[in-house]
C-alpha cells in the first residue's frame, strides 16, 4: 500500500518529495465513503462484509488532477497537423484557431451535447485512476457560453462519483471581436460575467491566462480582486511562454496554484518560497506543444512543492492520463519515481483545495483508491509509460470499475 498517513500533510515539498510511506503486505478498511483503518495484515480485522484479494498488486491514492479544461465541443486534430508542419502555438492563435477555435465551437454546441462529451472524459480518467479533477470554463469568451460551461461542470459534480472543483476561467483569451480592445474584454469579465457566476454560485475558484500574447499583470491582477471579492480564490495560468509576472502576481494574491511554469527563474522561486501557493506543472502540454521543459529540479532542490497535472484540453494536451503524466515527469522533467507519485497525488489535491480530504491513505479521509494489475513495484508504474495498470477503482468507497 502506497502513500500512506498516520499523521496527514497538506504537501510534500523539497527533500520530502522523495519519501512515500509503503505498508507491505497490507489491509484497508472502508466504512462507507471514508477510510476507516490501515495497516499490516497481521493486525487485519477478521470481519469484513466484503474483500477483496490484491496479493501481489498495490493499492494507492486516487490521483488528483488539478488542471484541466475537459468540457468541451469537438477537436483540433487539424492544428495538431499544424503543428507538425510547424506552426508555433502563438501563430495558430493569432490566426484564430487555439482557444477561439474551441470557443466557437463550444457556442454552437447545446450543454446537453457539451455535458454528454464531458461525462465521457471523465469515465476514461476515472478508468485510469483518477478520483479528483478541477475543470476550468474558458472556452465560452462571452457571458451566456461561459455560464454554459459552467452549468456543466456542476452537472458534471453531481452525476460523476469523482471530485470535482470548478474554476472560472472567462480570461482564458481574448475573443476577436476585443482585439484591440482589451481593455472593453476585460471589464466585461469583471462587471458582467463574474456577478452571474457567483449568483448562481458555479466556481470554487477565478484564474487567468497572465502571459505573453494573452493577459498582462496589470489586467490580471484586476480581475483577481474582483473575483476575490466575490470569495474566489485565484489560480494563474503563468509563465508558459515567457517571463511574465504571472507566477508573482499569484503569488501577492495567495493563488492556490500558479500552473505551466516553463519559464521559472531565481526571483520566481524565491517568491514561491515565500508563499503559500504550489507550483503546478502540466508536461502533457509541453510534451505536445514542442516547449521548453520548467526547471523541476531546480525547483524542488530549493525546497518548493511540485504538483504535476493533465491540462486535458483539446488544443495542447487532448489526455487525461495521470499515469502517462508520471510518465513524462520521469522522462522529460527526471522526476524521481517517488516524486511523481507526490506531485499526483497529495501535492494534487492540495491544488485543488482537498489536501484535508484527498491525496493519501489516511483514517478519516474519502476512500478513494485504485488497486494495480500485478507489478513488481510502484517504480513500474511511470516505467511502462504505456500499459494500462488499473485494476480496480474504488471512489467514495465504492467499487465504480473492475478490468
Amino acid at each position: 500500500m502506497i502513500q500512506t498517513e498516520d499523521k496527514p500533510v497538506k504537501w510534500k515539498a523539497g527533500k520530502s518529495m522523495s519519501e512515500l510511506n509503503i505498508v507491505e503486505n497490507a489491509y484497508l478498511e472502508i466504512a462507507g465513503d471514508k477510510i476507516a483503518d490501515f495497516g499490516s495484515m497481521k493486525n487485519c480485522p477478521k470481519k469484513a462484509n466484503e474483500v477483496i484479494d490484491a496479493s501481489g498488486k498495490l493499492v494507492l491514492p486516487s490521483f488528483c488532477d488539478s488542471h484541466t479544461h475537459l468540457v468541451y465541443a469537438g477537436s483540433r486534430e487539424i492544428e495538431y497537423v499544424d503543428k507538425i508542419k510547424g506552426l508555433s502555438y502563438e501563430e495558430i492563435a493569432k490566426r484564430g484557431g487555439g482557444i477561439l477555435n474551441s470557443a466557437k465551437l463550444l457556442r454552437d454546441t447545446s450543454e446537453d451535447c457539451l455535458f454528454e462529451q464531458a461525462m465521457a472524459r471523465i469515465n476514461e480518467i476515472i478508468s485510469m485512476g483518477t478520483g479528483a479533477v478541477e475543470i476550468k470554463s474558458g472556452y465560452g469568451l462571452d457571458t451566456e457560453s461561459e455560464l454554459k460551461m459552467l452549468r456543466v461542470i456542476k452537472r458534471i459534480k453531481e452525476a460523476a462519483p469523482v471530485t470535482v472543483k470548478a474554476t472560472f476561467l472567462g480570461a482564458h483569451s481574448v475573443p476577436a471581436e476585443y482585439r484591440g480592445n482589451q481593455t472593453e474584454y476585460v471589464d466585461k469579465v469583471i462587471y458582467e460575467m463574474l456577478p452571474q457566476v457567483a449568483a448562481e454560485n458555479l466556481a470554487d475558484y477565478i484564474d487567468v491566462f497572465c502571459d505573453k500574447g494573452f493577459f498582462t499583470v496589470e489586467e490580471t491582477d484586476r480581475i483577481l480582486i474582483a473575483g476575490m471579492k466575490y470569495g474566489l480564490r485565484p489560480k494563474i495560468h503563468a509563465n508558459e511562454l515567457a517571463n511574465s509576472g504571472g507566477i508573482q502576481v499569484g503569488v501577492k494574491y495567495n493563488a492556490l496554484s500558479v500552473d505551466h511554469l516553463e519559464y521559472t527563474g531565481d526571483d520566481e522561486i524565491i517568491a514561491l518560497l515565500k508563499s503559500e501557493t504550489m507550483p503546478t506543472l502540466l508536461p502533457g502540454a509541453a510534451f505536445f506543444l514542442g516547449m521548453i521543459d520548467p526547471p523541476v529540479r531546480k525547483m524542488i532542490n530549493a525546497g518548493l512543492p511540485v504538483c504535476l497535472a493533465s491540462d486535458f484540453n483539446p488544443g495542447s494536451s487532448p489526455s487525461g492520463n495521470m499515469k502517462l503524466i508520471m510518465s513524462f515527469g520521469c522522462v522529460k522533467l527526471r522526476m524521481l519515481p517517488e516524486e511523481v507519485i507526490n506531485a499526483t497525488t497529495i501535492n494534487g489535491a492540495y491544488a485543488m483545495g482537498i489536501e484535508d480530504t484527498h491525496g493519501s491513505i489516511a483514517k478519516g479521509k474519502v476512500a478513494n483508491v485504485y488497486i494495480t494489475k500485478p507489478v513488481s513495484g510502484y517504480e513500474f508504474l511511470p516505467y511502462a509509460y504505456g500499459s494500462s495498470l488499473v485494476d480496480t477503482v474504488i471512489l467514495n468507497g465504492k467499487i465504480v470499475s473492475k478490468y
